[in-house]
């Protein structure tokens, strides 16, 4: 019996005897909100373990068996209902104020934590209650555009999932053609970078000179919660087109120098936005290192998803005079110009485009930010939180339609350093500082119309 199985039964086991010991049988509920609020609000005021794990299971199957009109409903119950009493944090506050004594912290912060909270970790304590918040957070995230009241829901799940998934649960795991058909087949569907065509294309990616990892969480044993591709090579890679060629020959492993990255994807959609922390990348590399002495670089073949979006917003708000200056008409036919190269059976005509618009994408990826000082691209937060250093934009690195539409067809090299990534990592998180090579700078600087930074 495997460890998901084995502990289900255990929860299942406590679960009934605790209807026992209530004379409580188990809930087929009426399948609505109305009655799965009833069923939180028993939970959240039984006080036996036992018990408690029988009403946290019935909560969780009439989750489940909510359609999306009652998911909506029910997240509204929990972010009105289930808010803390702004009257009793207000006279803990002002008690915490008037004697800062540990005592009057403590109740300041049991008033101030919502009660939903607390529910949240009870219903966790059922067989399959992990997956469920996960699965419960994912439908939440579609609704919060349409009802951004429910944001202090995801708000409470964020910050639970942050502590549940933290890297010191996570277990890394090699992934290849032996591996369990259930596992491969999650392969294929969350690849989330480059789209695996198929079984023979997967094959290939987990060939010889091909490594593929997954974290798992022991909460969700069945579920990866990201997946790493890497490309064993000779040089560091510009292009991703042969990395992913179902139709190119494995080659010795032992011959490659270079572990290129070219996919990372997150897997669980109900745990966006949750860090697992920083050096995941590292750990991969210590396993590659491990198994071939060999290799001595270590580097990403990136997208930089936010590139075409920048340029579009720049080019919408042109005149712009305190960021762009004349001649603005060649800067705007430059950015015209990539419309075109979209529509491209092969882009390469488009060769003089390559020093504009690389420029342009390394000034985007050392100066545009977000409100909270940290790159603008998504990507780029990621490996320079892992600690690597940005080293080369390489034009033409993608040429898909995706490629071209997402990133203007440019691929960024991110480069590991292993005995320079804590300090690389701490520059980034301190001063908020893109660590990059000085090609990378002096390329920026050359970025039509846009003015140099210091």
């Amino acid at each position: 019996m495997n460890r998901s199985a084995f502990f289900q039964q255990l929860f299942d086991s406590i679960a009934d005897r605790g209807r026992e010991l209530v004379g409580r049988r188990p809930s087929n509920g009426d399948r609505s909100a109305l009655g799965l609020s009833g069923q939180c609000r028993d939970l959240l005021t039984q006080t036996g373990e036992a018990s408690a794990a029988a009403l946290a299971q019935d909560v969780i199957r009439a989750y489940r068996d909510l359609d999306a009109g009652e998911q909506q409903r029910f997240f509204s119950f929990l972010a009105n209902e289930l808010s803390p009493d702004p009257a009793a944090v207000a006279v803990a506050a002002e008690s915490y104020c008037r004697v800062p004594t540990v005592d009057s912290l403590a109740e300041l912060i049991r008033v101030a934590e919502p009660p939903r909270q607390e529910l949240f970790r009870r219903m966790n304590m059922a067989s399959g209650g992990t997956a469920t918040l996960v699965a419960l957070r994912a439908s939440l995230l579609d609704q919060l555009e349409e009802f951004p009241e429910l944001r202090v829901v995801d708000n409470d799940l964020l910050h639970l999932f942050s502590s549940w998934f933290n890297r010191g649960f996570l277990t890394l795991e090699r992934v290849d053609w032996r591996a369990p058909a259930l596992l491969l087949e999650k392969l294929i569907e969350y690849e989330a970078v480059h789209a695996i065509q198929g079984w023979e294309d997967l094959r290939r990616r987990l060939a010889a000179d091909r490594r593929c990892f997954a974290f798992f969480h022991p909460a969700l044993p069945d579920e990866p919660l990201i997946f790493v591709e890497v490309a064993l090579v000779k040089g560091m890679a510009a292009s991703i087109q042969p990395l992913i060629a179902s139709d190119d020959q494995p080659h010795d492993p032992a011959t490659a120098d270079a572990a290129i990255f070219y996919s990372i994807s997150n897997c669980q959609k109900g745990l966006r936005g949750v860090s697992f922390g920083s050096f995941l990348i590292k750990q991969v590399a210590a396993e590659l290192r491990d198994e071939l002495p060999n290799l001595k670089t270590f580097a990403t073949l990136s997208p930089v998803p936010g590139f075409r979006r920048w340029l579009a917003a720049l080019r919408h708000n042109l005149p712009v005079p305190a960021s762009v200056e004349p001649p603005i008409e060649a800067f705007g036919q430059t950015l015209a110009r990539l419309d075109e190269v979209d529509r491209l059976p092969d882009p390469a005509p488009a060769e003089d485009l390559r020093r504009p618009v690389l420029a342009l994408c390394a000034y985007y990826l050392l100066y545009a930010k977000r409100s909270d000082g940290l790159p603008d691209d998504a990507v780029a937060r990621f490996h320079l939180g892992n600690g690597a250093r940005l080293e080369r934009a390489n034009w033409l690195g993608d040429s898909s339609p995706k490629g071209l539409r997402q990133s203007a067809g440019i691929m960024v090299n991110y480069l590991y350093q292993l005995d320079q990534l804590e300090r690389n990592h701490e520059a980034f998180v301190n001063r908020k500082q893109v660590v990059a090579a000085r090609a990378v700078a002096q390329l920026a600087k050359a970025a039509p119309l846009l003015r140099p930074r210091p």
